[in-house]
């Protein structure tokens, strides 16, 4: 096992460093100039010179990627072209707005999508289980953004129960929990039909497994093969996929946050891109790709220790 978490972490880490030199090089392979976009076009070419040594434009593209990675593995990303702050104050300012969207989002497509997919595993083949079919696929259907653009319209534009933009203060939990409906919400609906579909397969693959048949033949309660010994196993496949779905929501929540004008990660990013700044770009990309990777790392180690099965086949390797 120890051979195995060394391994993985070697792994994600040369995807960060690999992330690192692209997103070095990102300056280069995006059309524009970010001087001439920062200082428009009437700007003289003495001043454009001045702001082009600044951004260490005029340096070799290779001592620009090198210094970009040197930065960013010390925590030096760099300093913002307009107000000069540092990337890294800008990101723990957005950071905590995104984080708290997504887990908030994950955190309901669990609470939903567990029991719809338990309840549609144990009554198979029935009317309920082909309505939550149904439901679960148009769910899967649904972009955050669509979701996003409905759920506004809809609860904060015709009835008028919650706020329809920004995120309120994070010193009031009450304000920024209504802020957080919405757009959590919106985040949450692709997932919690896919999370239903997930754990009822699952379920009806356990409960046809021999020990399943066994357990119904010895007479032991329904529910407590269901919820004890069923679901208990097939949650495991689900964790592994939870991994997944916290980076995938960390993307999403990009469009969410700008249709719910959220100060954010995502907002941040689609703004600076907008002005070419690529400090602030890089930066918010690599902490991205960073909790991606760190999600997905601590999701596959946990599905090797919770699964006996996948130990028993690591140690006899």
């Amino acid at each position: 096992m120890g051979k195995y978490i060394l391994k993985r972490l070697g792994l994600a880490g040369v995807v960060i460093v690999l992330t690192m030199f692209l997103l070095g090089l990102l300056v280069h392979l995006v059309p524009g100039d970010p001087v001439k976009i920062i200082l428009g076009p009437r700007a003289s070419e003495s001043l454009s010179r001045v702001v082009r040594a600044e951004m260490q434009l005029d340096e070799p593209v290779l001592v620009q990627v090198w210094s970009f990675v040197r930065g960013a593995a010390t925590g030096d990303l760099g300093r913002d072209f307009v107000s000069q702050l540092p990337v890294t104050s800008l990101i723990q300012q957005a950071f905590p707005h995104t984080v708290l969207l997504a887990v908030s989002g994950l955190g309901l497509a669990t609470l939903f999508g567990v029991p719809l997919g338990v309840y549609a595993a144990t009554r198979p083949n029935s009317w309920i289980d082909r309505l939550t079919a149904i439901l679960s696929v148009s769910l899967i259907t649904v972009p955050p953004f669509v979701a996003g653009v409905f759920l506004l319209l809809l609860f904060a534009v015709e009835l008028s129960l919650l706020p329809a933009i920004g995120a309120g203060e994070l010193g009031n939990p009450l304000d920024y929990l209504k802020h957080l409906v919405l757009p959590s919400t919106a985040l949450a609906i692709t997932w919690m039909g896919y999370i239903a579909r997930l754990v009822r397969t699952s379920m009806l693959e356990i409960l046809g497994a021999n020990y399943s048949r066994t357990a119904f033949a010895f007479g032991l309660p329904r529910r407590q093969i269901f919820y004890k010994y069923a679901l208990k196993n097939a949650i495991i496949p689900t964790i592994a996929v939870l991994g997944v779905g916290l980076g995938t929501l960390i993307a999403n929540a990009v469009f969410v946050e700008i249709i719910f004008s959220r100060p954010g990660l995502g907002a941040l990013i689609v703004d600076s891109i907008s002005t070419r700044n690529y400090p602030i770009v890089r930066g918010g990309i690599l902490v991205v790709v960073v909790i991606v990777v760190a999600a997905n790392l601590v999701a596959d180690l946990s599905y090797r220790l919770l699964d006996p099965r996948i130990r028993f086949e690591a140690e006899g390797s």
